[in-house]
């Protein structure tokens, strides 16, 4: 978890590789879905050509999906979800049907300006539209008001490992399995 710019799609696909399991990511999911014109990928597509969110409901169905696959059966890594209470109560659900523990919630951070300066490389380099500094601002402004108190819940919980996200990319990474390994 943490905020867009901090490195978690990178940081979930080394560390997915560093343990051998997929990472899960709702973007991701999205995208496969709506490319296989899946009941899913339909039903997702009609918020998304409007230009809404799609509604915590589907984004659960569909992260339940996945997480009941083959690939998943020894572990997993989200990546985007969840991203909200609703959705932190919904997983809840879903990994106690499917009797699978959560083991740890690694949260990454950095500075307001360090993000922005961040995304606004990702935004040169893909070519992201949706990177301009007025996006950029208001996904953080959700993010603080939806996700970042999701942390507490976490932290409560006992699973929360909190993991600077400035500096090196392997670097960061080797924090994240040290403070894995270490629980």
């Amino acid at each position: 978890m943490g905020p867009q710019g901090v490195g978690k799609g990178t940081q979930a696909a080394k560390l997915a590789e560093h343990y051998g399991i997929p990472t899960i990511s709702t973007g991701d999911i999205f995208r496969f879905n709506i490319k296989n014109k899946t009941e899913l990928g339909v039903e997702a597509l009609k918020y998304i050509d409007k230009g809404e969110l799609v509604p915590d409901e589907l984004t659960n169905r569909i992260v339940e999906d996945r997480l009941a696959q083959d690939d998943a059966k020894n572990g997993w890594i989200l990546d985007g979800y969840p991203r909200n209470a609703s959705q932190v109560e919904a997983l809840d659900g879903i990994l106690a049907k499917l009797g699978t523990p959560l083991n740890a919630v690694v949260a990454l951070d950095a500075d307001h300006d360090v993000l922005m300066e961040r995304m606004k490389k990702r935004a040169e380099i893909e070519g992201r539209s949706d990177d301009t500094p007025e996006a950029i601002a208001k996904r953080l402004d959700v993010y603080a008001k939806e996700t970042a108190p999701l942390l507490d819940t976490y932290a409560e919980r006992g699973l929360l490992v909190k993991i600077d996200g400035v500096g090196e990319i392997d670097a960061i990474q080797a924090n994240i399995v040290s403070a894995l390994d270490a629980r």
